[in-house]
């Protein structure tokens, strides 16, 4: 048997100080770019450190290939020379749903409401249609926007408040008046507002942060659940199969927000209840996806999206979702 390699990407007091103080944008890629060096050259057998940290602290939980792919390093230095060009590095699909994670707004108002019409995908229904035999119009789309976690050493020096906005765009070269900015500004605000009634909300800015999370509520023992489809960014009409599975009442629910680097907004909400829907495609094409179905919305923005396209009002029949494809959902085992 091989020697197992483990690397452990240390950086020390020298890199992290000048980067606390003000580290200029072209140092903070050249050490990601020299990671990724070094990263390239070890055995094809390495465990990066997010692996070794989530072994250590879930165990038993197999690492799902969502959270994989993101803390690979082979996207991150696109991100920082796309935010440094000022192009748009996390651009919107329209395929995909916007479901309003803290449900207490309108979504982006009128326009996300024309889009989803107009694309007919199924964002919302009720949960009386969760049956086997019912058609949805569905596209699994992967995530649009390319950021993956950022080393926890790097995360936890860049500032992530709207108080320190100013500070953040001048990390990523961003023009204050771009619509990069808008969006991240936007994430951060979403992140800072307070959760309805009976949501506890938290947003991770790297892998360690979302599992010392999930960990502080539930412990070590826990399943994670995302999105399976065997065709991806195609959307088709879908038939619900038999065996739908109810796999938790008490769930949190980690939505990837569009920023230069993995963001998750995190939340648990009373009175949900989670399921795993198995799915067959037009096309005959396989899925098993994630519904999250909210059996109490008395509390939700009478304007939010669902009660205009479901014509329903809040506290009215509960209201069930699929999730993102790059949406993950830990149950307590």
């Amino acid at each position: 048997m091989s020697k197992l390699f483990i690397y452990n990407l240390n950086l020390t007091a020298s890199i992290t100080t000048p980067f606390v103080h003000g580290m200029d944008v072209h140092l903070l890629l050249f050490v990601v770019l020299f990671w990724f060096v070094i990263q390239g050259n070890a055995s094809h057998q390495l465990l990066l450190p997010e692996e070794i940290y989530w072994k250590s602290m879930l165990p038993n939980t197999p690492m799902p290939k969502v959270i994989h792919n993101l803390i690979q390093p082979g996207n991150a230095s696109t991100i920082f020379s796309e935010a440094q060009e000022n192009t748009d590095p996390f651009p919107l699909d329209p395929r995909r749903a916007r479901y309003g994670v803290a449900y207490i707004g309108q979504e982006g108002g009128e326009n996300v409401q024309k889009s989803t019409v107009a694309n007919s995908t199924t964002v919302y229904f009720l949960i009386d249609d969760l049956i086997p035999g019912k058609n949805m119009m569905l596209t699994f789309t992967k995530s649009t926007n390319g950021s993956n976690f950022l080393p926890q050493q790097f995360a936890q020096t860049i500032p992530f408040s709207t108080d320190n906005f100013s500070d953040i765009l001048n990390y990523f070269s961003i023009n204050p008046t771009s619509k990069q900015a808008r969006i991240m500004k936007e994430t951060i605000e979403e992140c800072e507002a307070p959760g309805v009634k009976g949501e506890e909300k938290y947003c991770s800015i790297s892998l360690k942060s979302l599992v010392d999370f999930v960990v502080s509520k539930y412990g070590n023992k826990v399943e994670v659940f995302a999105n399976e489809a065997e065709e991806e960014n195609k959307k088709q009409k879908y038939i619900i199969l038999e065996e739908i599975k109810m796999i938790g009442d008490s769930q949190i629910v980690c939505h990837k927000q569009r920023y230069p680097y993995a963001v998750f907004y995190c939340h648990i909400i009373m009175a949900t209840e989670a399921y795993l829907v198995p799915l067959v495609g037009e096309d005959g094409s396989k899925a098993e996806a994630v519904v999250v179905c909210h059996m109490n919305t008395s509390s939700w923005n009478p304007n939010h999206l669902a009660f205009q396209l479901l014509k329903v009002k809040p506290g009215g029949p509960p209201i069930c979702h699929f999730l993102n494809s790059d949406t993950i959902v830990w149950i307590p085992s």
